[in-house]
């Protein structure tokens, strides 16, 4: 029986790698995008069984064309609007027009634990979206995507700027212990994999669970060494503050600062208590097949930095990045900022 899968935001990282298994594999994807501006949006458009739906979230009669006849549904809200009020609505479509299996990309909140911790600006209102979900009856699973692999770039961006030095190595700043395990997955490569197994396997073993979607547990520490010799240059790691200088919205300021706090100088978990002992193991069980950070910072690294217009990955360049690269162009630039806010595994 051909199934049909609706997605969200379907030119965002954890949709797009969806789309391209699920497209590649025979079933017919719903893909719902604002507009079609950019390299992925266009990809995803001309992909086979693909399907784009244009149009505007808050709208429920795009919401109840969206979903009607369909199967299952990826969905990965995003903060721009009112998230809690649109993942509601989405919920609430699904419901209406029978959706078998709702696989939620969701995140902690962690001031409902019993301790000292400040909740994420940008993560808290999915967690909200989760008890709607609940409350509501879907039958529904609930994946907490770790740090993504991309997010780590040479350009000036916050909390993941792996920043090339004079001699050729790198430094990494963040403000999270040295020793402090943090999950990891390769979005691009490792999203879409996973969610196509749960939705192979089933509500009957899936409704209700959160699954932690991170292929390793490794430390800042550890981090640095895979990519030290994925790169074959040193790369440090330096415990400290949150640098920002660029441009950021005052939200993401936000959620940064209590990031700083919570995970910082607090050190709670990333997924919160209860499913954190549960990575990697419970991603590796529905995809083996994942990139590592060696083999991310060997195979890809290199080739997003060249697009964002960095050469020190050339021979004889390796002070180039102190030239001012053309940011509009390449995979981060401006967009690479909106994008990884837009993802919110920050």
């Amino acid at each position: 029986m051909q199934r049909t899968v609706v997605t969200i935001n379907s030119n965002g990282r954890q949709s797009a790698s969806f789309i391209r298994v699920a497209s590649a594999l025979g079933w017919q994807v719903r893909a719902q995008m604002r507009d079609l501006n950019g390299v992925v949006a266009q990809e995803i458009s001309e992909l086979e069984n693909v399907t784009v739906y244009l149009g505007r979230l808050e709208d429920r009669k795009f919401l109840d064309d969206l979903f009607k006849g369909a199967h299952y549904a990826f969905i990965n809200t995003t903060h721009w609007g009112d998230e809690v009020a649109i993942g509601r609505s989405l919920a609430d479509a699904a419901k209406k027009a029978g959706i078998q299996h709702y696989i939620y990309s969701s995140m902690p909140d962690h001031s409902v634990f019993d301790q000292p911790w400040r909740s994420l600006p940008l993560w808290a209102p999915k967690f909200t979206v989760e008890q709607y979900i609940r409350q509501i009856g879907l039958p529904a699973t609930f994946v907490y995507c770790g740090i993504y692999h991309n997010n780590f770039t040479g350009l000036d961006f916050p909390l993941f700027r792996m920043e090339c030095q004079d001699d050729g190595s790198f430094v990494w700043q963040a403000p999270f212990h040295p020793d402090m395990p943090l999950p990891w997955l390769d979005s691009e490569h490792d999203v879409g994999p996973a969610i196509f197994q749960l939705f192979k396997e089933g509500p009957r073993k899936w409704n209700g669970k959160r699954v932690p979607l991170a292929f390793a547990s490794m430390t800042p520490r550890e981090v640095c060494r895979a990519f030290s010799r994925g790169l074959g240059r040193t790369v440090r790691y330096k415990r400290g503050g949150v640098m920002i200088n660029v441009p950021t919205p005052i939200g993401y300021r936000e959620h940064l600062s209590a990031l700083e706090y919570t995970l910082g100088e607090k050190g709670a978990p990333y997924f919160g208590p209860d499913i954190e002992p549960d990575c990697p193991a419970a991603a590796l069980e529905l995809w083996e097949g994942n990139r590592s950070m060696e083999e991310y910072a060997r195979e890809v690294f290199p080739v997003e930095e060249a697009a964002n217009g960095l050469t020190w990955m050339e021979e004889g360049e390796a002070h180039a990045q102190s030239q001012h690269p053309g940011l509009n162009n390449g995979i981060h630039g401006i967009s690479g900022l909106a994008d990884q806010l837009n993802q919110a595994r920050l």
